[in-house]
């Protein structure tokens, strides 16, 4: 069967209600063109739509913004059949949500009634700034699994270092551009997945701004040291250096719809399963960290 599914946007700067129902349903190539997220178009050009889009899965159905002009602009350049003036409207026409704002305090109000119908939901990173947060929109939910959240660059493959080229990591520092809030969770959550074995609960954080540049440096207890930049206003890439005993690594992202389609898919997926495809544990070890950030 495929999914209905309904997206929730837009927040300043995030582009994700274009992006994400294009790789369920295709896109009109001239309103895409007037995206206002012009790297959202230009990879799109660049895949083959049909064959790599997820619409044998699911499609989005049902849009809700905050201004309509912007619903309807997202569905004529994502393809979706119906725009609503409030999204608890979408309720009874939809199997679950995409709620693609990355701005977390309003997760929790936006969330709230489609969780109280009981359908499944994604939440766009961050899922929270703080762990009272976290723990308040994940009681909310009616069964385990029914909320779905990631940084989708935890699939991003050319973010993955090679534990035989690298060997035990001493000094790992992910660089990214932008802001604390919306931004740190990328480089987070790609080191944290990598590093499943790394006991996250014992670490000592610290902050450090400078500029610009905001840093946590992680001290961790068998000698590993990480530390997580973001920019601000200074242009960068997504960028990861690892040094290691055996050898070092400079990873930098470059697949945005690649690793987005990944993490739609493992939610989609997750939905039949009935599965909580990120251990909350590693969840909660994420959003310390983003908060340790804010300190």
């Amino acid at each position: 069967m495929t999914l209905r599914l309904g997206i929730l946007g837009l927040s300043d700067g995030n582009g994700h209600p274009y992006s994400w129902s294009a790789i369920f349903n295709g896109y009109d190539a001239e309103h895409m063109a007037e995206c206002p997220f012009p790297a959202i178009p230009a990879y799109l050009r660049l895949r083959r739509f049909p064959e790599e889009s997820l619409g044998a899965l699911a499609r989005v159905t049902h849009v809700w913004a905050q201004e309509r002009a912007i619903a309807e602009h997202v569905a004529r350049a994502s393809r979706i059949a119906r725009v609503v003036d409030r999204p608890e409207l979408m309720l009874g026409e939809i199997d679950a949500v995409l709620l693609a704002r990355d701005d977390a305090a309003q997760h929790a109000s936006l969330a709230r009634p489609f969780l109280d119908a009981g359908l499944p939901v994604y939440v766009d990173k961050p899922i929270a700034l703080t762990e009272r947060d976290l723990d308040a929109l994940l009681a909310m939910q009616r069964y385990d699994g029914q909320i779905y959240s990631c940084s989708a660059l935890r699939y991003a493959s050319e973010l993955r270092w090679d534990p035989a080229k690298v060997g035990e990591p001493r000094l790992v520092h992910a660089v990214i551009p932008k802001y604390w809030d919306t931004y740190a969770v990328h480089g987070i959550e790609t080191v944290v997945a990598q590093l499943s074995d790394v006991s996250w609960a014992d670490a000592r954080a610290s902050r450090l701004r400078r500029g610009p540049l905001d840093h946590l440096d992680v001290a961790l207890p068998d000698g590993l040291d990480v530390r997580f930049t973001t920019t601000s206003s200074l242009p960068s890439a997504i960028r990861i250096h690892v040094l290691g005993s055996a050898g070092d690594a400079s990873l930098v992202f470059s697949d945005s719809f690649t690793a987005f389609r990944e993490a739609l898919r493992v939610f989609v997926t997750s939905i039949a399963e009935r599965s909580v495809p990120i251990a909350r544990d590693e969840t909660r070890a994420i959003v310390r960290l983003i908060e340790a950030g804010r300190r």
